[in-house]
């Protein structure tokens, strides 16, 4: 009888001598602590910026070492197409509407706004820091400037950055239109940067962000003891406009300014990632990448590209929603594309399930749990995406279709009304990811079907008055 792999490579392990250091080992491996967590958010990237997701100019050898060494999820999605919305939802695991972090009339919050994500939303970082971790919020935070809305006051150990988009509190002595965003200087935007609840700077030194965010993400990773998990959100700035880089990356791309930032953000995950291995806890750390929502289109050579998808950010077309998305966790995750379906909003489910902290209670969560995928262990159980532009049901994607309810065109770009699509449209997005033919004639029983699941959501569904109003 032939014997079996499995048998003949423990006789092989064991003539060697080395059968009990493979146990050890073994047992290091099931006693090692709760997993870290790094999460990575750009602002306004593109689903085809980056070369690991086909951008032909745009260097990106880390990130791309990220996509080999990991995975690249190819169908992964913020919870809204701008700013503030979809980073309260990565953080709550809730649609924006649920928390009230959106609006149809104001579109992010803005320096002059005075609400901000409510004391009642329970944040993945509060949630990690009740299971024992220490947490670390860096960057761009927009989820409300007020002391009472800042990050050290939503389960952040600690903070370092600027606390709204880096285009606001535009100076007055700034040129006007357009040249204060295409030949940008610090001087001309008034934004502050905090430790903690401390103004240190302002206007900030934009062309030092990426590398100081960089500098302070990597220092929290050096001083953590390897018995204590930690959370780190490092919320990027960048390539929102106005564009600023660091001197060594000027002039280095030939994507132009615009591939200089990408570039430099690409060096910084290269320095995430070897702090991870100096510190000795790469292997028990996942580190997430990806983007709240898409590139700012009517930028020009200063937004980014969606690639094969269409429109960009503020629309709930694809290129709007879909995120270039990169998980990485040495000798954990199975390596891979996968074309499975996953939310920002996952990331709370997902990180529960890996600590075994506890979710949070007494709320609805629209977050599902993607350790399967992430550890090759089953597909993803999210069928289902819900595509919001303020309080309004743009479209729904169930598995590989998805319908247009209504239509609106990016900032900057026609049709700048929100039109109703009567009758509904329909795309299978796995044909065509760039919903360019409609074939809603053809399939009505999927557009019933999806009514269907709008019925239901809408059952259960309790938005909340608009913090950004206020």
């Amino acid at each position: 009888m032939k014997q079996p792999l499995w048998l003949f490579m423990i006789a092989v392990i064991a003539a060697a001598g080395l059968l009990p250091l493979c146990i050890a080992r073994a047992a290091d491996k099931s006693e090692t602590s709760k997993p870290n967590f790094v999460v990575i958010f750009c602002d306004d990237l593109g689903y085809g910026d980056l070369g690991c997701f086909g951008h032909p100019t745009i260097k990106t050898p880390r990130l791309d070492q990220m996509a080999i060494e990991g995975q690249r999820w190819t169908q992964f999605y913020s919870a809204a197409p701008v700013c503030t919305p979809s980073r309260a939802a990565l953080l709550t695991g809730r649609l924006p509407l649920r928390s009230g972090m959106c609006s149809d009339r104001r579109r992010v919050l803005f320096p002059n706004s005075k609400g901000g994500l409510p004391a009642s939303e329970v944040t993945i970082a509060e949630m990690l820091r009740e299971a024992g971790y220490a947490t670390a919020c860096v960057g761009k935070w927009h989820l409300g400037h007020h002391e009472e809305f800042l990050p050290t006051n939503h389960g952040f150990d600690s903070y370092f950055g600027i606390p709204y988009s880096n285009d606001m509190d535009r100076a007055k002595s700034a040129p006007k239109g357009r040249t204060s965003i295409f030949q940008p200087q610090s001087e001309y935007f008034e934004v502050p940067i905090l430790r903690d609840l401390e103004e240190i700077e302002r206007p900030a030194h934009q062309t030092t962000l990426t590398l100081r965010y960089t500098q302070q993400a990597t220092k929290f990773i050096s001083e953590q003891p390897k018995d204590k998990p930690f959370f780190l959100y490092l919320a990027h700035s960048m390539p929102h406009v106005p564009l600023f880089r660091s001197p060594d990356f000027e002039n280095q791309s030939l994507r132009g300014l615009y591939g200089d930032v990408i570039e430099e953000i690409d060096w910084s995950v290269g320095q995430i990632l070897d702090s991870l291995e100096n510190a000795g806890v790469a292997e028990n750390t996942l580190v997430v990448f990806t983007s709240d929502n898409g590139p700012w289109t009517s930028q020009l050579d200063h937004g980014g590209s969606a690639g094969l998808l269409h429109e960009g950010k503020g629309t709930t077309w694809e290129g709007g929603m879909r995120e270039p998305t990169l998980m990485w966790w040495p000798e954990t995750i199975q390596p891979g594309t996968v074309a499975d379906l996953g939310s920002t909003m996952d990331l709370l489910a997902t990180f529960a399930a890996l600590s075994g902290a506890q979710k949070p209670s007494g709320r609805t969560l629209d977050s599902f749990d993607l350790s399967g995928p992430i550890t090759g262990q089953g597909p993803s159980p999210r069928e289902h995406i819900f595509y919001y532009r303020g309080y309004q049901l743009m479209a729904v994607r169930h598995r590989e279709y998805k319908v247009h309810y209504q239509q609106q065109g990016s900032y900057g770009t026609e049709p700048k009304k929100r039109t109703k699509c009567e009758p509904p449209k329909l795309y299978h997005l796995e044909i065509d990811p760039s919903e360019r033919y409609n074939i809603a004639a053809e399939n009505p029983e999927v557009i019933a079907e999806i009514d269907a699941l709008v019925v239901t959501h809408r059952s259960s569904l309790k938005p909340a008055p608009s913090q950004l109003e206020h």
